[in-house]
């Protein structure tokens, strides 16, 4: 897909997977379901769930590294910042041809635009939080939280996958 058509499809993504509440129970079920899902693969991922401020589940899988913290924080800081998911916000970013720093106002040591992060919007609230992944590569990292999310609301996920990413 190009990053225009990928757009497009997170969007929808977005606008579908939405919650009607989302509490300390829901943040553990779902980071548990992310982190069981990780194990089962061996996937190297940090995997944090934030609603505003308060960081509601948390967990680091082997193979990891403090640099994946760190892009969980600058992949979170985004989605909160921009109201986006943060592989959109970088598709967005390559499909305008400008750039994602300074010129823009952006700190690159606080913001990221690398997939991984989605965000947590109530419906008839907005978005309130992340869902934020680091390990694999970024187009696999927002891929990993959008089918576990179709899981977890317990949506269909083929018609939401990202297809192949075109050079």
């Amino acid at each position: 897909m190009s990053a225009s058509e990928d757009i497009l499809k997170i969007e929808h993504q977005e606008k579908v997977l939405r919650f009607t509440k989302f509490d300390e129970a829901d943040s553990w079920a779902l980071g548990m379901q992310l982190r069981d899902a990780a194990a089962l693969r061996k996937l190297p991922l940090v995997i944090d769930i934030h609603v505003g401020s308060r960081q509601m589940f948390y967990a680091c899988l082997p193979g990891t590294t403090p640099d994946n913290e760190t892009w969980v924080r600058r992949k979170l800081n985004s989605v909160m910042r921009f109201q986006k998911s943060s592989y959109r916000l970088g598709q967005e970013t390559v499909a305008k041809g400008g750039g994602f720093d300074a010129s823009r106002g952006i700190d690159v040591a606080e913001f990221a635009n690398a997939g991984g992060s989605f965000p947590i919007h109530i419906i008839g609230t907005g978005v309130v939080g992340a869902i934020t992944v680091s390990g694999i590569p970024q187009r696999d990292d927002h891929g990993f939280v959008v089918e576990n999310l179709c899981s977890f609301l317990k949506l269909g996920h083929a018609a939401l996958a990202l297809g192949p990413e075109t050079p």
